[in-house]
């Protein structure tokens, strides 16, 4: 989408929503990220951008510039199955200073490099079993990321940070598929 500035060039603003996943496609369940990315490259989203990765990274908080809300995606061993959908914040850990950060330490250098409060941003984690190398996606994995894709359409249909954080309020996994 661009803009014009008060000078009369045009600035290309970025979609209001980042949906950014991310995961190994090599090591089983933790394709869960990337698979969700394609399925959803396939759809017409309006004011929704996607990113995908193999992990995060420090280099990542300039994508989250000038959003209204963020969506992380990952695959998850201690997730409740299918899938867990909870709002995050900012909060430095230890991962900010390895090869792979989580979305809330991303969030906090955001903030530090920013001097602003990171946008809202949610964290949807679909319970995985088997990440071994080489390995495809379990059955049982399939079977969640079936449950997460349902519900992850009807989000961003109601693509709106309050209906999210209201939805993450009356969440019941079990009923969201069918």
């Amino acid at each position: 989408m661009s803009t014009a500035t008060s000078e009369g060039r045009s600035e290309i603003k970025p979609a209001a929503t980042l949906i950014f996943t991310w995961g190994n496609p090599s090591r089983g369940d933790d394709a869960i990220g990337p698979e969700i990315y394609q399925q959803l490259k396939k759809l017409e989203l309006e004011n929704v951008e996607l990113q995908t990765d193999f992990q995060l990274q420090i280099e990542h908080v300039i994508d989250l510039e000038d959003r209204e809300r963020i969506l992380f995606i990952d695959a998850s061993v201690s997730a409740t199955a299918p899938f867990e959908f909870n709002r995050i914040y900012a909060e430095q850990d230890d991962s900010y200073t390895t090869h792979a950060m989580s979305p809330q330490s991303l969030l906090s250098v955001y903030e530090k490099v920013n001097k602003q409060a990171a946008p809202p941003a949610f964290m949807f984690s679909v319970r995985g079993y088997a990440f071994d190398l080489g390995l495809p996606i379990s059955n049982k994995a399939a079977f969640n990321l079936d449950k997460a894709m349902f519900f992850i359409k009807k989000q961003i249909i109601n693509n709106d940070t309050k209906h999210w954080q209201k939805t993450i309020q009356n969440l019941n996994p079990e009923n969201v598929y069918f």
